[in-house]
């Protein structure tokens, strides 16, 4: 289990903080799995902005979780999403990549911020 311990939403700075939803809105557009449910509207015809509230939803689970935060988490989150979102199930191995660009992202950025 990876954890990162002793960070919040307080230690980031504005700046960090639109760098977070900047780079959190990137993986996702890299993300194929994603954009082929939202291309082919597989969460319906707001398929495009179930993603945008996906990735709203990943930032809030950063700056409000309270630590430790564990990538196994965040997979979770992204994988129950995308079930009840999108009505598919991803099992390439893409979930568990995009949790760990993300973690490695935040990690960057709270980094950064100090």
């Amino acid at each position: 289990m990876e954890s990162i311990d002793g960070l919040t939403s307080t230690n980031y700075k504005a700046g960090s903080v639109s760098s977070l939803q900047k780079a959190i809105s990137s993986v996702f557009s890299r993300w194929d799995g994603l954009q082929m449910a939202i291309e082919n509207q597989w969460g319906g015809r707001d398929s495009h902005q179930k993603s945008l509230n996906l990735a709203s939803d990943v930032f809030a689970w950063f700056s409000q979780s309270k630590p430790p935060l564990y990538v196994e988490d965040l997979e979770t989150l992204l994988h129950e999403t995308l079930l009840l979102s999108f009505n598919t199930e991803i099992e390439d191995g893409s979930i568990e990549q995009v949790a760990e660009q993300l973690m490695m992202i935040y990690e960057e950025n709270l980094v950064g911020s100090r």
